[in-house]
């Protein structure tokens, strides 16, 4: 039986071919298992790596272990085939998504990070000032199960409406067959996402938005007024509660990574285990 903070035997059996690929030859290699449930402590408990419990091993090998599936995609390719179990089980809602964002305050620590971070690292680290000091917007959509689909990060002073665009873009949910999922027929938001230039970008790609207006003044347009589906926007608190376990998590609630992408895996490792509580069909 797995303890606290640790990874079920049939979650294991899920997610064991990507993060454990067939031995070579070679030194002995720590078990992948074993190191993960080291990282999900880390992820839960918010400690320091330094202060891994031995039974994980040595808080370097975890570590390093860490930086490799961080750079070669392993936690994206873990949460895409989560996704994919999800569809074939029937336990994601195609139609009506939700988008929200959230300020995660950083800790001094995660500052200083230097200028060279690699490729896909933003220069400002995803880290700027708001009314809550140093902060990171973590933007996220969810389906109408809560069931997380993407997110993107960026400095806590960002507009909503800003990473609205290149936060769906982001959003490739596989099948067995034909393409990726990308869009929804439903997307709610609350009034924060109220733009022009965001329902042009809905109605290109004929996608719904159910997004309260805000009360200002508004140039009168020709053609039939909007109409607003009241208890489909009451549904919105579905991505409420989706952060609300996300920031339950210590390393989510409060940032300590200098770098972006480690923070941004901590966030998937967050989805991945959001995604493993899910009741799938396990077949034998």
């Amino acid at each position: 039986m797995a303890g606290r903070y640790e990874i079920s035997d049939n979650g294991w059996a899920l997610i064991e071919d990507i993060v454990s690929p067939p031995k070579t030859r070679g030194r002995p290699r720590r078990d992948d298992r074993q190191v993960l449930n080291g990282i999900f402590w880390i992820l839960c408990s918010g400690a320091k790596w330094r202060d891994l419990p031995e039974r994980y091993g040595p808080w370097s090998t975890v570590y390093d272990r860490f930086r490799q599936w961080r750079d070669d995609g392993t936690f994206g390719a873990v949460q895409t085939g989560l996704q994919l179990q999800l569809r074939e089980d029937g336990l994601m809602d195609l139609d009506t998504w939700m988008i929200d964002s959230t300020a995660v305050r950083a800790t001094r620590a995660a500052s200083g990070g230097g200028k060279k971070g690699g490729p896909d690292e933003p220069v400002d680290h995803a880290l700027g000032r708001s009314r809550g000091g140093l902060t990171t917007k973590l933007h996220l959509v969810c389906d109408r199960h809560g069931w997380p689909l993407t997110f993107t990060l960026s400095p806590g002073q960002d507009a909503d409406t800003r990473h609205f665009m290149p936060t769906m873009e982001t959003i490739r949910l596989p099948g067995k067959a034909g393409r990726p999922r990308k869009r929804c027929r439903y997307i709610v938001a609350d009034k924060g996402y109220d733009s022009d230039d965001l329902r042009r970008y809905c109605d290109r790609y004929r996608m719904k938005p159910i997004i309260a207006q805000r009360k200002m003044y508004r140039k009168p347009r020709p053609g039939l007024p909007r109409g607003f589906d009241k208890p489909k926007y009451r549904e919105r608190n579905v991505v409420e509660r989706a952060f609300s376990w996300l920031k339950a998590l210590r390393r989510i609630a409060t940032r300590y990574d200098k770098l972006a992408r480690s923070f941004r895996a901590m966030v998937c490792l967050a989805c991945i285990s959001r995604c493993l509580r899910a009741d799938f069909s396990y077949r034998t």
